[in-house]
């Protein structure tokens, strides 16, 4: 057993969305949130940019002497997380390869469906892990550059007019591909999850890459008698940028309310 927190990190609200799988699957552990809202989204980013602000965040969760980290950042998880997982002595999950799986053990038709942002789709790691785990699959990503912004802004409602277009002009593509199965390759996009869904039509499964990395990592706690036994576990966030916007458009994410306990940090110190 260990009593260590779980560290989770994201480049805004985004990776709320495990956090709130972690704390449904395993509600007894400790969890130290960080999001990088000053310098959100990370998608547009070069990788040399990535790979440091990358750095830094660990860096920080690292001062909380972490048990394991979860990169909920699909961006991350696909440019930069090879790269520097192994500078540190905890196990780091990304959001990937559990998310490939998921879609390779859910399509019948062995079309799928990514989606992400432009940095997730260009380094093409879902379609690289999706293929070793199908040969035969067929894939086809689409980067969704607005949908970041969108959602850290509070626009998720399927009938607002922004996400609406966004939906349309982003998900056509995966439309007449014939997709059965799409993999959400941003831990930010479960929360238009409706809006995604609607468009896309009845029996097309979304993958919720965020929701399967929480179950990952669950996993290997248990595999290394890491889990904590205590019944009831805190949560802790922290931002780099306003925290009253973060605990409110953050409760939307976690589908409770956040608030006291959100710290505002320099993330450039670390």
């Amino acid at each position: 057993m260990n009593d260590n927190a779980i560290g989770v990190f994201d480049s805004g609200l985004g990776g709320l969305t495990a956090v709130k799988e972690l704390c449904e699957i395993m509600p007894g552990e400790n969890i130290v949130y960080f999001g990088d809202t000053s310098r959100v989204p990370y998608g547009t980013r070069s990788r040399e940019t990535i790979l440091r602000y990358s750095k830094q965040d660990l860096n920080f969760l690292s001062s909380f002497n972490i048990k394991a980290a979860l990169v909920a950042c699909g961006t991350i998880s696909s440019v930069a997380l090879d790269s520097i997982k192994d500078d540190y002595d905890f196990p780091i999950i990304g959001v990937i390869d559990s998310a490939a799986a998921a879609a390779v053990s859910c399509t019948e038709n062995g079309k799928i469906g990514v989606i992400g942002t432009p940095a997730t789709v260009k380094s093409g790691a879902y379609e690289t892990r999706i293929k070793q785990m199908l040969k035969d699959a067929v894939t086809l990503a689409c980067p969704c550059p607005l949908f970041v912004p969108l959602v850290e802004n509070g626009h998720i409602d399927p009938s607002d007019p922004l996400v609406r277009h966004a939906v349309e002009l982003y998900l056509e593509p995966i439309v007449r591909f014939g997709a059965d199965t799409v993999i959400l390759g941003c831990t930010h996009y479960p929360i238009i999850a409706r809006a995604i869904s609607e468009y896309l039509g009845q029996g097309i499964r979304l993958v919720n890459s965020g929701r399967e990395a929480a179950r990952t990592l669950c996993s290997l706690l248990s595999e290394k008698d890491m889990r904590c036994g205590r019944k009831q576990g805190k949560c802790s966030y922290y931002v780099s940028d306003s925290t009253e916007n973060f605990e409110n458009i953050g409760g939307v994410f976690m589908c409770r309310p956040i608030c006291g306990d959100v710290h505002n940090i320099d993330i450039e110190k670390y």
